[in-house]
């Protein structure tokens, strides 16, 4: 059987390419990373927000192709099962799924006025009232999440298809300095502590190129 495959764009920019790549790697695949050129369309489209169906990350494996990352999310519990992206409880796997799928289609607001960018560090950032909105949301899910499984991932001791989902946004908040209440900035340091994030950020530092409609300036 070939070796899986899984097209990715800029790790310093792409967010939904880090979700892709967490997936598999929390779920135990081996696979081979295949870095798209910011110049493609379809990586444009996935790092600038610019199309409602992302082709990036794409994981080619057994003959099959899976670009959505929630498809990709569960194509991998199916292969791995005891890797543990989705919780085993009912309730928790059906609260999981609500909200990756929250994440995956909501926070436009945010997505838009904090693009990724792993590279930068905006000290003292203003955040205007539409995307607090969506980071006052996403502040209460992780919240009710917490109290509910007792952290420090979002279902328990183990990370799982949602903090994948939202670990992007920990970069966002870390890059744009945003406030939060303890209970959310220990998990967003929870999750920026994770082996795989610490090697997708040092990755993402020895990318030559920029995208400037993704650079903040005041």
């Amino acid at each position: 059987m070939a070796k899986a495959k899984l097209a990715i764009a800029s790790k310093n920019y792409g967010s939904w390419s880090l979700r892709g790549w967490l997936l598999c790697k929390m779920s135990g695949l081996d696979f081979e990373e295949v870095m798209g050129s910011s110049d493609d369309p379809s990586t444009r489209a996935e790092l600038l927000l610019l199309s409602p169906s992302f082709l990036v990350p794409c994981l080619t494996h057994d003959g099959v192709k899976i670009w959505d990352t929630l498809a990709i999310a569960e194509y991998l519990h199916e292969l791995f099962p005891k890797a543990g992206l989705i919780p085993k409880e009912r309730v928790a796997r059906a609260r999981c799924r609500s909200i990756s799928g929250e994440m995956h289609s909501g926070f436009s607001n945010m997505r838009s006025a904090l693009p990724m960018n792993l590279k930068a560090h905006y000290p003292g950032f203003k955040v205007w009232a539409g995307a607090q909105a969506d980071i006052d949301r996403i502040a209460t899910i992780w919240r009710e999440c917490l109290a509910e499984s007792g952290g420090p991932f979002l279902f328990g001791k183990q990370p799982c298809m949602a903090d994948a989902m939202f670990a992007p946004v920990c970069t966002r908040f870390v890059t744009y300095d945003v406030k939060l209440d303890p209970a959310c900035a220990a998990y967003c340091k929870a999750i920026m502590a994770l082996p795989h994030i610490q090697e997708w950020i040092e990755s993402a530092k020895t990318e030559p190129e920029e995208l400037e409609e993704l650079d903040v300036e005041f």
